[in-house]
Order: C-alpha cells, then structure tokens, then sequence
C-alpha cells in the first residue's frame, strides 16, 4: 500500500513535461484521482485522447480543470478534496520573461501565493513547489521570480497549520518543452548546422523521471520549508553537442557559435554559498531547512556563522562533470531519444 493509495493528487500546469511524467508514474497505481489544472483545453483534450488510448484501463482516474493560477477562485474550486499538490504551473523560458517580466510575476509569484492559500484554507496535506536552478543568484527575470516563489513558500510553511510545503530545484529536464535536444535533433535531419549559445558554458542535466523522483523525495523526506536538491552532474553545452551529433549522424565540425542569449549565466548554481552553509547531506539529495527566526533583528546583527566563510557553492562548474561517452549515454537512455532513434513519432509535452 503506498502513501497516495486512495488519495487525490492535483498537478498545476499539469498539461506539461512534468505532469505527463507524473501520469505514466502514478496512473496504474493504487492512487485515487490525479487532477489536471491548467488553462489550455487543447493540451488538456490532447492528453485526455492520449491516456485513453494507452491506459484505455485506468485512464478515468484523470481529472481535467480548467483554470488559472493567476485566478484564486478558480484554484479554489480545484482544490476541493484534494490531498496532496504538485505546483509546477510556471512561465520557464528565460528569453519571453526577459521580455515580459510581469507575466511572469503574474503566474511564478501571485500564482504561487493563490496556490498555497487555496492549498491551506482547503487543508491539504502536502504541497510541492517546483523550481529551478536559475533562482540561486538569480540575474534574470525567470530566475528572479521562481527565487520569490521560493521565498513565498518558506514563508507560508511558518503559518501553515497542518499543510506541508517543500520546494524542489533542479537544472536542466532533457527532452522537456522548450529544451534544446530536440531542436538540435530537428538541425540535424534538415541537413543543417546545430546551434548552440557558448561552447563552455556548463549545465546540470537530469531526465524528467529523475524530476519525478526528486519531487517525489521532497514529498516523502522533505520538512516542511525545506527546499531540496538533487546532487546532478553537469556537462558542458559543447559536450551536449556532441553527443547529440553523435547520435543522430550531425557533423560536430558544423557546429554553429551564436552566442549567449538574454539573461543567460555560463553557469547555474543549485546551492549557494550560504545554503550550502546550513544544508542537510541525504545521500543524493541535500536538503536546505527553512531559516525559522522571527524578526528580532538584533539577533541578524550579532549572530553570524563563521562556517559561512569556509563553504563552497553546489554549481554546474564544481559538480561532477560528465565527459562525452557518459553525456552521451545519459542522452541515450532517454525514452524520447529512444523513440527518436527507432522513428517512433515523439510530442514535446
């Protein structure tokens, strides 16, 4: 019997890369009922003909709201009888926040804050925030955003009552909506040159299945305020590259220098400095607790941690480094990389 044996579970954006994972994880299960929020009825209507083609059996434990985290009242709604909450509704892609930062405020922020209070006032147990590594030293608007919803969650764990809520951060999803692997793949089989942004900048991957087990580690282990990482190796976009072209036959000579796009960094940081500090080592994953003192500010002048001084960030440059058999062979074990090989049609969800 597992802890969501019976239990329903609602996903925010949930017609994404993330929330279909979560459907082929969960949906032959023992659990009761997996809602589907999101404001796009096409994506909805599309998954629902999809899971009813091949869970034709279980396929009815899908439910389908529409919505918007941006809209309180129709998050209430969705949240009657739920028990546990994936928050994964967010605007992702850096260059469109750089450009229209407040709608990115509108749904990272406000819809943050409308999900946990709907999520408290309708006594959930558990709700699990998804973020990102661009929110630790946060230098653009996506990054900037998905940071405040971090702090909006710690904050609302202190006065929370009986709903635990957690934050996940983690790098780049391969093969996710919005990703480069599939741009490069559709490069290579029009017969032109793949692009990338910086041949050494460097960047933490992980699979979506590895995105559902972090979540899934956070939902089990995590305390309520903590933020939890995953201990992700990292490769160098050049890397990436190459092992792409190396397995769909591109030519690694022809690969085209277009430079760093709006708000990118060389490199991402999953710790700071001073989250590494304070952090909780649990095997593969680190755990940051929630910083519970309350606002008597004289103890922020007089009470500091010497440890500080002696702690290195966990970035995408001094974490593992993949060479490019291993990256490689990372990519290969993707099923969308699978499906791609043996001329299996995919959909970047």
């Amino acid at each position: 019997m597992s802890v969501f044996k019976d239990k329903t579970l609602l996903i925010t954006g949930g017609t994404g890369s993330f929330g279909n994972a979560v459907l082929n994880r969960f949906l032959r299960t023992d659990i009761g009922e997996i809602r589907i929020f999101s404001r796009d009825e096409k994506k909805q209507d599309d998954m629902r003909h999809d899971f009813q083609a091949r869970m034709p059996e279980v396929a009815n434990k899908i439910k389908f709201y529409i919505g918007d985290v941006r809209n309180k009242s129709t998050l209430k709604y969705a949240m009657q009888g739920v028990d546990y909450v994936f928050h994964a509704a967010a605007l992702k892609q850096v260059p469109s926040c750089e450009f229209f930062p407040m709608e990115a405020v509108k749904t990272n922020v406000i819809g943050t804050d409308n999900t946990l209070d709907a999520a408290i006032d309708a006594g959930v147990k558990c709700v699990i925030c998804l973020s990102t590594d661009k929110a630790a030293y946060p230098i653009n608007a996506m990054g900037i955003t998905k940071a405040i919803e971090e702090k909006i969650a710690v904050a609302k764990s202190r006065l929370s009552g009986n709903t635990k809520i957690c934050c996940t951060r983690y790098g780049n999803v391969m093969c996710s909506r919005g990703s480069v692997i599939p741009l490069w793949i559709d490069q290579i089989r029009k017969g032109n040159p793949i692009t990338l942004t910086e041949p050494k900048m460097t960047r933490f991957i992980m699979s979506l299945e590895e995105a559902v087990d972090l979540v899934l580690f956070a939902f089990e282990n995590g305390k309520n305020g903590d933020i939890l990482v995953q201990k992700a190796p990292a490769c160098t976009i050049q890397t990436q590259a190459e092992a792409v072209c190396e397995l769909f036959g591109g030519k690694k000579e022809e690969i085209k220098v277009i430079g760093i796009r709006h708000g990118e960094k060389m490199y991402e940081t999953l710790l700071t400095k001073e989250e590494a500090a304070k952090a909780i080592d649990m095997g593969n994953f680190y755990a940051v607790p929630a910083d519970n003192r309350d606002l008597n500010y004289d103890k922020y002048f007089k009470d500091g941690d010497i440890k500080q001084a002696t702690i290195e960030e966990f970035n995408s440059d001094n974490t593992y480094r993949l060479n490019l058999e291993e990256t490689k062979a990372k990519i290969a074990s993707l099923e969308y990389i699978q499906n791609e090989l043996n001329g299996i049609p995919n959909i970047v969800k």
